[in-house]
């Protein structure tokens, strides 16, 4: 009896996954084992950097702060500090969205901390 291999399902799992790889560089986009590897590669990137991605924005914001703060005549770790003393309770993203879009609103925030 000949041997039954399900020829529909597996080729269109190759196609799927073919088609995902679509423009990428030589060989990674056509060659069926060269693509799936660079596509699960890929996604072990993605994963990744969704982490690094939360860290990249903290760095941001802080230096965003930081600059600010300078400009109105504090560091970051004392405008920090005093927002703790002070009791007010503000995230970075939002005291960075304060600092670069709506400096007069930060001013305040700064001298609530002076």
């Amino acid at each position: 009896m000949p041997r039954s291999v399900n020829h529909v399902a597996s080729r269109a799992k190759r196609k799927r996954i073919l088609k995902l790889t679509r423009g990428y560089f030589g060989a990674r986009k056509n060659v069926w084992t060269v693509a799936k590897n660079t596509w699960e590669k890929g996604l072990t990137y993605a994963y990744r950097d969704r982490r690094n991605k939360k860290r990249n924005f903290r760095s941001l914001w802080i230096q965003r702060i930081n600059a600010a703060a300078r400009l109105e005549g504090l560091s970051y770790s004392q405008l920090m500090g005093g927002l703790k003393k002070a009791g007010i309770e503000i995230n970075r993203k939002v005291l960075a969205d304060l600092a670069m879009n709506h400096p007069e609103a930060f001013k305040a925030v700064v001298a609530k901390v002076k």
